[in-house]
């Protein structure tokens, strides 16, 4: 299903060898939270997503827990953003912006996160519109 979606929209697109159910539930414990099932399903189907560009419109898992891990403990973000704990981070538009599901509260929406101002805007209703908005257009600023 992932693989489809995201071909239509960009035929393109290139994919990461599928993430294993004992990867992704490690990479739960090691967040301290469930994955969006979306999410999931996709990095066990397709383990992460490449866009135009060489752009990792979905990261792998590995890439998932290292930098919401990142942007948690780093004493340096937070004092130069806003917490991130409300965001999970799963992929970016290669030039410091990322993406990421809200989880508190729960809900399926993307918003992006823009680096150079700490803002953080609603881009698509869930994980589908997100490849579909990101993967057709082929301009990495295509959220702004």
């Amino acid at each position: 299903m992932w693989r489809e979606a995201a071909l239509e929209a960009f035929p393109g697109t290139e994919f990461l060898s599928p993430a294993s159910a004992a990867a992704v539930v490690d990479a739960e414990h090691r967040l301290g939270r469930e994955l969006p099932a979306e999410l999931r399903q996709l990095l066990l189907e397709c383990g992460g997503i490449i866009g135009h560009f060489g752009v990792d419109t979905v990261w792998s898992v590995e890439r998932i827990v290292e930098q919401n891990l990142l942007f948690r403990t780093d004493g340096s973000f937070a004092r130069l953003y806003m917490s991130f704990d409300a965001l999970l981070f799963f992929g970016d538009n290669g030039g410091g912006d990322q993406f990421a599901f809200v989880q508190a509260p729960l809900r399926p929406d993307i918003f992006a996160w823009e680096h150079e101002t700490d803002s953080r805007r609603w881009v698509a209703r869930d994980l589908t519109d997100y490849l579909c908005r990101s993967l057709a257009d082929g301009d990495d600023d295509w959220y702004r």
